[in-house]
């Protein structure tokens, strides 16, 4: 039902290769934001307050692992 109720929503909307392309940049923008945002909580907290956040730290490396991997995974198949 609910996914009745949505596709009627967005069945008017057109989606064509500039709305994927828009998309893709905002999410990879995003991610480059969220990323310096989280290293430079980590190293303000590991400077100032001498705290090492481990969960900080972790999402950072799972962040870089993950956009590291898609890159190599897009370069080899593409």
């Amino acid at each position: 039902m609910i996914t009745e109720l949505i596709a009627s929503l967005f069945s008017d909307l057109e989606v064509d290769e500039r709305f994927i392309m828009h998309r893709f940049r905002s999410t990879r923008i995003a991610m480059v934001v969220g990323m310096v945002l989280m290293v430079g909580w980590f190293t303000y907290e590991m400077l100032v307050n001498d705290i090492q956040r481990w969960d900080l730290f972790l999402i950072i490396l799972a962040m870089a692992v993950t956009k590291v991997g898609a890159m190599i995974y897009l370069r080899v198949t593409h």
